[in-house]
């Protein structure tokens, strides 16, 4: 086996060398897929296709034991050291989160959930096929907002979520429920979390994101009524805060740190 790959073992990237793990770390050399037994190595087809070609990936059971000299990172503090990571689908970024996406796909998608055979790999698309009953599977995306929100005094809501480290401060975000609009999953989460009401609720921007499976969608909001009121489940402190007063802030290459430094930029 030639080339190189991505290789995953739960929500880590897998790596080899010595200090800090670095960009050039993210991928490994294919042909060490023989030192994990039981993994499951494939390759995905890159968004694009061309000259951005197949994605090599190494899956490695979460109970493996990592032979001498392998290390892990998880894929977000991978993400941190990208901070451009956006909508080009041929970057580094890119290609990564898709490898870690599809492979946890993967991984919940031996069996069909119909009939419960076991799935065999669609031979022209990226997809599981049941030999059964005929179900087809595709990588599940689940939809998630994120929201800015601006009152008339131009400050910016943040809040600490409590699996944030302690004292940073981001934006509301949660999943779109089944049924609902994305903008109204933005109003109904904000009110559930913090207690106000917004209006002019606005599309900014997107991103992939591995939670393992999340399309992150970005938002801008404008304060209509009430006072903050922290939900005390999720959030345990939420603020307005001004653009010369700021809390720590999440790390780059995230949608919630984009939505915040287009906002210190005057660009929202």
């Amino acid at each position: 086996m030639g080339g190189r790959a991505y290789y995953f073992q739960g929500d880590s990237l897998l790596f080899r060398g010595e200090g800090e793990f670095s960009l050039e770390m993210m991928e490994m050399p294919l042909e060490r897929a023989g030192e994990f037994p039981f993994s499951d190595v494939f390759t995905v087809p890159a968004l694009g296709g061309g000259e951005n070609g197949g994605i090599s990936c190494v899956f490695v059971p979460p109970e493996a034991p990592l032979p001498p000299g392998w290390r892990t990172v998880t894929v977000r503090q991978a993400l941190s050291l990208m901070p451009d990571y956006a909508a080009d689908c041929g970057c580094p970024a890119a290609r990564m989160v898709r490898a870690y996406h599809v492979a946890q796909w993967r991984r919940e998608s031996l069996f069909c959930g119909s009939c419960g055979a076991k799935n065999t790999d669609s031979a022209d698309e990226v997809a599981r096929q049941c030999p059964a009953c005929g179900r087809m599977e595709y990588p599940r995306i689940t939809p998630a907002v994120i929201t800015l929100i601006v009152n008339d005094e131009g400050k910016a809501l943040l809040a600490h979520n409590k699996k944030f480290v302690g004292g940073m401060y981001s934006l509301i975000a949660g999943f779109a429920e089944a049924g609902e609009s994305l903008e109204a999953a933005v109003a109904r989460e904000i009110r559930e979390e913090v207690g106000i009401e917004v209006g002019d609720i606005r599309y900014a921007l997107s991103q992939p994101w591995p939670f393992p499976h999340s399309l992150m969608m970005g938002f801008t909001a404008r304060h209509l009524s009430g006072d903050i009121r922290a939900d005390g489940v999720e959030i345990e402190d939420a603020r307005w805060f001004g653009k010369d007063d700021l809390p720590r802030l999440p790390g780059p290459g995230s949608v919630s740190r984009d939505l915040i430094n287009r906002w210190l930029d005057g660009d929202l």
